[in-house]
């Protein structure tokens, strides 16, 4: 079955459709007959939703009851959600839009996006079978991916939803793609929006987050990565990561990362290879500053990187 489809310049029209679309709301428009475009695909309790409002519209909604999620293409939405602090997302922008319990309100200027909505009992199955996950309730607490990395991997689990399986009608009809489609969105929004258990207390989720970053880093520790990076690949949020690793280890997330950057500069100049200089050593594990480098070298091994670099070499000498 093919996408519904919605054209209309009638203002009263449009709210009648989102009203049964969404929920109950009230609209307006800065313009005379503003044209909104809308194609709905449908798919098992998961929605997507191209929209295109060729006019600033204003809203006021009641709660949707489903967890609905906002990727922008064009233009702005100015949203505030039951009182909360004005939002303000953009083009690229992929964020929750609303929680599924509470109204909102705000302005949509003049823009292409898509609404993505899906039923809340989704997190919930999901919630307990996430590794590092607590199985009990969960709510969603930000409206933003935890990091850049997190942003981009919804919004390419977004597109390969609406492009590649409910744009084929054989895939979208199968029950199983249609269970296995929703189970592999709310898993998405569970690892990239930040919720109430990043904030559980420690004991629970945090160890096993602590177990998957520290891994991460000491995987990638040769290449350019960051707190971004990181978080995404513990599957928790910045904070909650920091949280962690001031807790466990005593440190910051970044703290570990240049100390195992220093253990691969320390192991690299045992070497003695004869053609490595400090200099160089420190520069390629991210040391761009050799007093510096110096400093925490012998803070973390007690001699001076040129002592180790000068034995290693007396050493192959011998």
């Amino acid at each position: 079955m093919g996408p519904e489809v919605f054209d209309s310049r009638d203002i009263g029209q449009t709210e009648e459709f989102l009203s049964k679309a969404y929920a109950k709301m009230r609209i307006g428009s800065d313009v005379k007959n503003p044209r909104t475009q809308i194609s709905r695909q449908v798919m098992g309790s998961v929605s997507i939703d191209r929209l295109n409002l060729e006019y600033a519209m204003s809203f006021d909604v009641n709660p949707l009851g489903k967890v609905c999620l906002c990727a922008v293409e064009t233009g702005t939405i100015a949203q505030q959600v039951a009182g909360g602090p004005d939002e303000l997302f953009g083009p690229g922008d992929t964020v929750l839009f609303a929680p599924h319990d509470l109204p909102y309100s705000g302005e949509i200027r003049r823009s292409r996006y898509d609404i993505i909505m899906f039923d809340p009992a989704l997190l919930q199955q999901m919630a307990g079978t996430l590794p590092g996950r607590r199985a009990e309730p969960v709510r969603l607490v930000g409206h933003r991916p935890v990091s850049a990395a997190a942003g981009r991997h919804l919004r390419r689990t977004l597109a390969y939803l609406r492009d590649d399986v409910l744009a084929a009608p054989e895939l979208a009809a199968e029950p199983l793609v249609v269970s296995t489609a929703g189970q592999l969105l709310a898993a998405s929004v569970l690892t990239t929006l930040p919720t109430d258990a990043d904030d559980a207390a420690p004991g629970s989720a945090r160890p096993e987050a602590l177990r998957r970053a520290t891994a991460f880093i000491d995987d990638h520790a040769d290449l350019p990565i960051g707190i971004d990076e990181i978080a995404t690949a513990a599957r928790v949020s910045a904070r909650a990561l920091q949280y962690a690793f001031r807790r466990h280890l005593g440190t910051t997330p970044l703290g570990y990362l240049r100390q195992a950057r220093l253990a691969r500069a320390h192991a690299e100049l045992k070497t003695g290879d004869p053609a490595t200089t400090v200099t160089a050593v420190a520069a390629r594990w991210g040391f761009f500053h050799p007093g510096r480098f110096a400093q925490l070298y012998r803070a973390a091994f007690g001699c001076s990187p040129g002592d180790t670099l000068r034995s290693a070499a007396e050493l192959r000498h011998d």
